[in-house]
């Protein structure tokens, strides 16, 4: 995982995307372990605020689970959470473009036909 510090996207979504993304491509499967929230903000070079708020949302789409002392795993992707995840991240990205909701949702309309 990299994080691009002086890029527009904020740190704490950079991580979220990447690990939504790599549950997405099958490289994090259900069960996995992700790094304590710690270790991948001192491996990053982040606070640990940023990295617990990525784990936050990773958590709020349903794709991890924080079990305490167990660390936070892996849920996985059930139809409806990809759809979601997938959703947040256009949304995200067409935000950073500056595209206002309206310019959003008519690209959608046309990528739909």
């Amino acid at each position: 995982m990299v994080v691009d510090h002086g890029g527009e996207e904020p740190p704490f979504e950079q991580v979220r995307r990447q690990v939504s993304e790599a549950v997405t491509q099958g490289v994090l499967v259900p069960g996995d372990k992700l790094p304590p929230v710690r270790t991948l903000a001192t491996d990053l070079g982040l606070a640990t605020n940023t990295v617990a708020r990525a784990y936050k949302e990773l958590e709020s789409a349903g794709l991890v689970a924080t079990r305490g002392r167990a660390g936070t795993v892996v849920l996985g992707f059930g139809t409806e959470q990809a759809a979601r995840a997938a959703t947040a991240a256009y949304v995200v990205q067409a935000r950073h473009l500056g595209l206002s909701d309206d310019e959003v949702l008519a690209h959608v309309r046309r990528a739909l036909g």
